[in-house]
């Protein structure tokens, strides 16, 4: 059982290590991350990594539906390109 446990937390900090820099992806959307928040800041990596070792199957889940929605737009954009009529 604690094995378990221990591969959960542990995929969940790998995790949080590879996504840190496609963090915006999980809370705001397809726009990039503030140009105030800085990558070298260790405050926030030992946030997110803290925060996602818990919580990386709902991260996965919200970063999965952000991918197909941002296909679904580029699809449509590619398909039906802006009419300069308009």
């Amino acid at each position: 059982m604690n094995l378990y446990i221990a591969a959960f937390l542990a995929f969940g900090c790998f995790f949080g290590l590879a996504s840190f820099s496609h963090r915006h992806l999980f809370s705001e959307g397809p726009h990039g991350a503030d140009a105030s928040t800085s990558n070298s800041d260790k405050g926030a990596w030992a946030f997110w990594v803290a925060m996602s070792t818990l919580l990386w199957p709902i991260l996965v889940l919200s970063g999965l539906n952000t991918a197909w929605v941002l296909a679904k737009r580029k699809a449509q954009a590619t398909k039906s390109p802006i009419d300069p009529r308009l």
